[in-house]
């Protein structure tokens, strides 16, 4: 399983329901790294995204506690478990969560690689992950050649998780 999120200097992934900042070169990795994926996400996640409806070209699941939630075209879960067995069907390399801070958090010692978009910046935020470069299990293992957005630097990474 992966993980795809954006994070600035202090492990910040989100400000007000939305993302931290725009970035138009993160929204086509986002795209190529998870279409024709399966992607998990909370339900607060699904409601952010454009007319609060599951991302076409991707098999979507959402998370929620909430037993009356519905929502069409995607697979509902209601718990960690739930979710994990619904995904064995699917190969693990296939599958990413996409948030938001909960989901990231809960399912973060589950996954094998964590393809992060590093902003080096600390950006208005509320919602944060925990710091990869903490955790002892964790390890970059590529970087790509640094971004640049309207003075913001930025670069892809890929973590893999040497415990799985």
């Amino acid at each position: 399983m992966n993980l795809i999120v954006a994070v600035d200097n202090n492990w910040a992934v989100g400000y007000n329901g939305g993302l931290l900042t725009y970035l138009p070169g993160d929204l086509p990795y986002f795209k190529e790294k998870t279409m024709d994926k399966i992607i998990v996400m909370g339900r607060k996640t699904l409601e952010s995204l454009p007319n609060g409806k599951p991302l076409k070209g991707r098999k979507n699941i959402i998370l929620t506690r909430d037993k009356d939630f519905v929502c069409e075209n995607a697979v509902i879960c209601y718990s960690k478990d739930e979710v994990l067995e619904y995904i064995k069907q699917f190969n693990t390399e296939d599958v990413f969560i996409i948030g938001g801070s909960e989901i990231y958090n809960l399912f973060m010692n589950e996954c094998n690689k964590a393809y992060i978009t590093k902003i080096y910046e600390i950006l208005k935020a509320d919602k944060f992950i925990n710091n990869m470069d903490k955790l002892n299990n964790w390890e970059i293992t590529w970087k790509s050649d640094m971004q640049e957005h309207q003075g913001i630097n930025y670069q892809w990474t890929l973590y893999e998780n040497k415990c799985i």
